[in-house]
């Protein structure tokens, strides 16, 4: 799959270690964690291949605290127990999002997808 970032600086979280260990406050295991999820990510053929793993825990996200986040989903970066989440929003071939994102029907079809944060989402 193709990864657009939302900004430099979730790039550079995402794809340097110094800088996703900055984010972690040097809790190594987390920045290892995410630059492997990265890797998946990059490896992944289209985002069915993300969703059917359990490990991952693929969900979508519900608005909140006057956030809209329709459209967008989340990963664990290491597990269900840690807080820290990537959130990320499929994009079609035009690298739009999609109008209605029904992810049970475009799941084959979503080839590129954009992170938009790496954050304690639910904090």
């Amino acid at each position: 799959m193709e990864i657009e970032y939302a900004s430099e600086k979730v790039k550079l979280q995402c794809t340097g270690i110094k800088a996703a260990n900055k984010l972690f406050a040097g809790n190594m295991a987390l920045t290892r964690s995410l630059l492997a999820r990265i890797n998946a990510l990059e490896s992944a053929g289209n985002i069915k291949d993300i969703i059917v793993q359990p490990a991952f825990r693929f969900h979508r996200l519900k608005n909140k605290k006057g956030r809209n986040l329709e459209g967008y989903f989340a990963i664990d970066v290491k597990t269900v127990r840690e807080p820290w989440r990537i959130i990320l929003q499929p994009l079609n071939k035009d690298r739009q999002p999609y109008d209605s994102c029904n992810i049970d029907e475009i799941a084959e079809l979503v080839r590129i997808i954009e992170i938009a944060e790496v954050s304690r989402h639910y904090e």
